[in-house]
């Protein structure tokens, strides 16, 4: 059991759980019953539709402002700054040992202005760190604040100051690979799945286009912009003074994903969750992720293999630290490589992804690490 207080950040854009899509939110929702079961009391500051267990919740906004992000940042600047104005009030009345913060740039640049009026912090690198090479490329911590990354590649590519005041990597966990190894197995479909959010760096349009040629049933399953239902999506892309009709991943799926989409051969669902979402992957022939950038963590990987779904995917980011290529999942270099492994996804064993889920990818492995970097970042602090 371990003595300690940690407010986990988790920001203004989704409740904790989210309902639906949220990888960061998913994340943090995996990792504090953990942290509570061995000790650890969690302040969580986010939005009060979390319905996240915790000693103390710390709130600006009654539910999730994600909505909001993809706007133009003189409408956005204001929401994150505000969350963390409550977030600096309750520090300031004292009784937490270490911030957990996982809030993009923001949370970073505040906590570490405020220096010694805050406790020391970690912060949890979760996106790509090529966005902002101004800010990471000219960090300093002043021995209070460091940074953890979610993959060893990830951190490799870090610019040299930012990775000077790392802690080490954790890779992302699931409770579905809890006792993966051990459920039973449902039988497989015909269908390959596409998890995630609709964006252009997960290469939706590469599965979709690769699947329409080979003939392969394709099920598309993630939210475009915040927005989950067919419905919700046609009236943004067929109203010109939607708010959202000019988001980037509106225009994205209606001028390069929708074209494939048949609603037969390549389906787009929506966002999917719980039970629906486990058996669709569950019944998958293979979880699809054609990326065109670095994934920095890849939790739907993990969830994926915890299912019992084989990887066929790039060969870039995390997922080369995620898949044993021949065993839980082929990867490739480029679309050609990648239709060739598309017709050899039966040659992967999914009780092979079920084991590996189990050994690798659970909570209570997430949380212990994340422990031992709690622990190294109040010595660093300490000494310095």
């Amino acid at each position: 059991m371990r003595d300690l207080t940690v407010l986990v950040n988790a920001g203004p854009w989704l409740p904790v759980p989210p309902r639906g899509y949220g990888g960061i939110e998913n994340v943090i929702a995996t990792l504090v019953p953990e942290l509570r079961a061995r000790g650890v009391r969690v302040l969580l500051a986010g939005v009060a539709s979390s319905r996240l267990s915790a000693e103390e919740h710390v709130t600006v906004f009654d539910d999730g402002m994600f909505g909001h992000i993809q706007s133009p940042y003189n409408r956005t600047m204001g929401i994150p700054h505000a969350h963390l104005q409550g977030v600096l009030r309750r520090l300031g009345r004292g009784g937490v040992d270490l911030v957990h913060d996982h809030m993009e740039v923001t949370g970073l640049a505040t906590l570490n202005a405020a220096g010694g009026a805050v406790p020391p912090v970690l912060h949890t690198l979760h996106w790509d760190l090529r966005k902002h090479p101004h800010f990471y490329g000219s960090f300093q911590g002043n021995g209070r604040v460091f940074v953890n990354g979610v993959s060893e590649s990830q951190l490799r590519r870090a610019p040299r100051a930012l990775r000077a005041h790392s802690v080490g990597h954790v890779h992302l966990a699931t409770p579905l690979a809890v006792d993966a190894d051990r459920r039973p197995a449902p039988a497989k479909g015909e269908h390959v799945v596409l998890l995630g959010r609709i964006t252009e760096v997960k290469g939706v349009h590469v599965a979709a286009r690769v699947c329409r040629r080979l003939g392969i049933p394709l099920i598309l399953a993630g939210p475009v912009n915040g927005i989950e239902t067919e419905e919700e999506l046609g009236a943004a892309l067929d109203d010109p003074a939607h708010p959202r009709h000019d988001a980037p991943d509106v225009r994205y799926y209606a001028e390069q994903v929708r074209p494939h989409v048949d609603g037969d051969l390549v389906r787009w669902i929506g966002t999917v969750e719980g039970e629906e979402r486990d058996t669709l992957l569950a019944t998958a022939r293979a979880a699809l992720f054609p990326i065109l950038w670095a994934e920095p963590g890849g939790t739907a990987v993990v969830e994926a293999l915890s299912c019992g779904a084989p990887v066929v995917g790039f060969a870039r980011g995390c997922l080369p630290e995620l898949v044993h290529h021949g065993r839980t999942g082929l990867l490739c270099e480029d679309e050609e490589e990648f239709t060739e492994l598309l017709r050899r996804v039966d040659e992967i064993d999914p009780a092979e992804c079920r084991k590996e889920a189990a050994l690798r990818f659970t909570p209570g492995t997430m949380a212990e690490r994340y422990i031992e970097l709690y622990d190294r970042v109040l010595s660093r602090a300490a000494r310095a």
